[in-house]
């Protein structure tokens, strides 16, 4: 889906392929094949599901650079990595992202400090990847300053669908894209919920192959 000079595609679960401009951005990349080397990959933490070695392996070439927590890094190796924690934020070839809180507030899965959303600015836009996270007090801060925010809907490890139409009421993004669902857990009914409960504008994105 295109918003602008950003194309957006969701690749499964919580992973998606970003490009905008010259520039070609992996977040969470999982279980993918056949994409194109990238200019940029975020991680938001350390879970197999999200921080894949095998699958950053098939997208990484000589000008990739990598975004992620400390955690996160250790299971890299050698990769180029930039290290941030919720809080901080860093530019990399014009892009400027900010990593955020994400944890769980009833549930054990995801303590705080474990993990980390992501704020990318991309010229005049600002996209979230919301991480796998609760609806957290720190996404007040959000409000209103985000045109494309990605959250998780499925429960259980991550908020959901309810909880998560909360949080894009709190946010207020231009447009909210569900994801964390029909891989690990959650089914596309998740998206549907969500897309149902609400009041925003939604896309509900087709898998890529």
């Amino acid at each position: 889906m295109d918003f602008g000079e950003i194309s957006i595609k969701w690749l499964g679960h919580d992973a998606f392929e970003v490009k905008w401009r010259d520039k070609t951005i992996y977040i969470d990349p999982f279980q993918i094949s056949g994409r194109e080397k990238a200019d940029l990959v975020l991680v938001t933490h350390e879970h197999y599901d999200h921080c894949s070695p095998q699958d950053i392996d098939r997208i990484y070439g000589d000008k990739t650079k990598i975004v992620c927590n400390s955690a996160t890094a250790k299971k890299l190796g050698g990769k180029s990595k930039i290290v941030v924690e919720a809080g901080e934020s860093v530019e990399v070839d014009g892009i400027k992202i900010r990593a955020v809180p994400a944890y769980n507030t009833n549930k054990p899965f995801h303590p705080r400090g474990t993990g980390i959303g992501f704020l990318v600015e991309l010229g005049e836009k600002t996209l979230y990847h919301a991480g796998d996270t609760d609806f957290i007090p720190e996404m007040k801060s959000l409000s209103g300053k985000v045109d494309i925010a990605m959250l998780p809907v499925s429960g259980t490890y991550v908020m959901n669908a309810r909880e998560a139409a909360k949080a894009a009421e709190t946010i207020k993004p231009g447009i909210a894209i569900p994801m964390h669902y029909g891989s690990i857990i959650g089914s596309r009914e998740d998206a549907e919920h969500f897309r149902e409960l609400y009041t925003g504008k939604t896309a509900i994105l087709e898998k890529e192959k």
